[in-house]
């Protein structure tokens, strides 16, 4: 069982990072390696699908969201970017997924569907824009899950349980690992990404307006997926996080019970509390007091025209 970053490195020295990590699920779960690729081939398409929908935009259930990928695809197609298609093509294959998310769509949860959009807005847009072999992204999938693995043993991955840095953060990590995978990085270059990704975005808080997974979730995955990008350059270029990966996850766990109830999922503090955050909040729970009262009106209908059948 690969439980720590050290000992990953140790295991890794001179091998395939991604054969390390199937190596491991294979003795620990008795999983095949063809069998996780397989898995993982199927969830690269579906990655690869979300996005193709998702750039068409559309309403989010809550009405917050949902065209931010139109928009910045039209505007990319128009020639009225100024980024690079790279970093272009991440941000909108981040807010495209996050985008099906809001609408209720298929997507792949990496690690969660709050943070879905990071990793494959990085991996396809790198595969896309430096002609990698798919297979060799469905391998650097590979790695990031095994990332995560090495990450949930320490913490939980969830908004609730330590702010979005538990979230988006450790989805960061995990796609700035597989990017200096895919990029021919060493496996410590990989370790040193993911470091570095996670590092800086500690303390980041979990604050959904109205409670739901639309503000700022869409557009936070589209800015951290270029964070990614970053890391993983620095990575690659030698640059290596003073602290140790494993001292950042505790840091963040640390960080995470210090954060207040209010900043951890729940819309009762930050954004979720601004004037603009507690009127959109107000409408929702209105909203669904409607719709409550309208499905009880409905039933008792349904209820009095019964009755008055039987009484026929």
């Amino acid at each position: 069982m690969i439980d720590s970053f050290k000992k990953l490195g140790e295991l890794a020295q001179g091998r395939d990072l991604a054969d390390v990590f199937l190596e491991s699920d294979a003795r620990e779960h008795g999983v095949p390696a063809e069998q996780i690729i397989e898995a993982l081939t199927k969830r690269r398409q579906v990655m690869r699908d979300c996005i193709e929908r998702g750039k068409g935009g559309g309403t989010s259930m809550g009405k917050l969201v949902g065209n931010e990928a139109k928009l910045l695809n039209e505007a990319f197609l128009a020639g009225k970017t100024f980024l690079d298609p790279l970093t272009v093509k991440a941000e909108l294959y981040a807010l495209s997924v996050m985008g099906e998310n809001s609408r209720m769509g298929v997507i792949v949860a990496a690690p969660t569907a709050g943070a879905g959009g990071v990793v494959p807005g990085m991996l396809l847009a790198l595969e896309e824009e430096r002609n990698v072999d798919p297979a060799k992204t469905v391998r650097a999938l590979v790695v990031a899950g095994g990332v995560g693995s090495i990450v949930a043993l320490s913490a939980h991955i969830s908004g609730a349980a330590g702010g979005c840095q538990n979230e988006v953060g450790v989805a960061t990590a995990m796609g700035a690992a597989a990017v200096a995978y895919m990029m021919d990085g060493t496996p410590q270059q990989s370790i040193s990404a993911a470091a570095l990704a996670l590092k800086n975005t500690l303390g980041l808080v979990c604050d959904p307006v109205g409670g739901l997974v639309e503000v700022p979730c869409v557009k936070r995955n589209a800015l951290f997926a270029v964070h990614g990008l970053t890391a993983a350059q620095l990575a690659l270029a030698g640059v290596e996080s003073v602290i140790p990966m494993d001292e950042v996850v505790e840091a963040m766990v640390r960080i995470g019970r210090a954060l207040p109830r209010g900043l951890k999922e729940t819309a009762e503090g930050g954004l979720a509390t601004t004037a603009t955050g507690c009127a959109i909040g107000d409408r929702l729970k209105d909203e669904a007091n409607q719709r409550r009262a309208q499905r009880a009106e409905e039933r008792e209908r349904l209820a009095h025209e019964r009755k008055a059948g039987v009484a026929s």
